[in-house]
């Protein structure tokens, strides 16, 4: 389950705009696009609707697992979508889903993916705690939720303990606002250069983003402590980091704004 675990350490964990299936996974796949590893010809959106008008993803016990394969070598990589209210998809329980994981499936990790679902699907056969996720509030309970789960399965040696280490990690980080509207959203990839004596600069295709991280004197502790980092309505996620010579440090990161409704501090 590294890729799920990795969508969680990174941020990859957002609270879903509505209900609707369709917005549901269009927005999972835009935030899988805006990857920076992932080309930028890559349709996740179109490949994954496409797939699902033709086969149903629904595990049951309220999860999905849509997925879009591409032919290219790369990373698995998931994003994850929580629905408080649930979302009529079609599930051989016939219960509402409440948690999406949307998989980039590269040709190298074909195997790597039907292992992961695999392990998922025998965890929450394990697992009785459904109504716990129908209840849950806040994303914090969802990724402990998840964390838990992928606790429960005695047969994924090593991955409890890093299950906890997130856990564990996450305890001090402040819940995201939810986003409202889909068409609101604002999503870039951008890189965050950490230099010795406190300096960092960033790139990105935003003037006014590149403004506002530049000046941030918080950021990089941020981004390297929770992995999330929050300022006039950009919201900043942590996807990957590379280490160099002379302390220097380079943040692969997804930026966010909600550009209509409530905004961040």
């Amino acid at each position: 389950m590294d890729s799920l675990l990795d969508a969680l350490q990174e941020g990859r964990l957002i609270e879903l705009p509505d209900n609707d299936k369709h917005d549901s996974l269009q927005f999972l796949a835009h935030i899988i696009e805006a990857i920076p590893s992932v080309p930028n010809d890559t349709d996740v959106a179109g490949l994954v609707l496409t797939r699902e008008e033709n086969i149903v993803t629904a595990l049951g016990k309220g999860f999905a697992c849509p997925h879009a394969r591409v032919p290219y070598d790369e990373d698995l990589i998931a994003s994850i979508g929580w629905s408080p209210t649930g979302i009529d998809y079609g599930a051989p329980d016939n219960k509402p889903i409440h948690i999406i994981i949307m998989y980039l499936v590269p040709d190298n990790q074909r195997n790597h993916y039907l292992k992961e679902v695999s392990l998922l699907a025998k965890a929450l056969q394990n697992s009785n705690n459904f109504e716990e996720l129908k209840k849950a509030e806040d994303l914090n309970t969802v990724r402990n939720y998840l964390l838990d789960l992928v606790s429960l399965s005695k047969s994924i040696t090593g991955f409890e303990a890093r299950a906890k280490m997130i856990k564990l990690e996450a305890r001090e980080t402040v819940p995201p606002a939810p986003i409202t509207e889909l068409s609101d959203v604002i999503i870039e990839p951008i890189s965050i250069i950490s230099l010795p004596n406190n300096k960092h600069f960033t790139l990105a295709q935003n003037k006014e983003l590149i403004n506002l991280l530049d000046s941030a004197a918080q950021l990089v502790d941020s981004i390297a402590a929770k992995g999330v980092f929050e300022a006039h309505g950009w919201r900043i996620i942590k996807r990957s980091v590379s280490e160099y010579l002379e302390n220097r440090m380079v943040y692969e990161c997804i930026a966010l704004k909600v550009v209509g409704g409530k905004k961040g501090n």
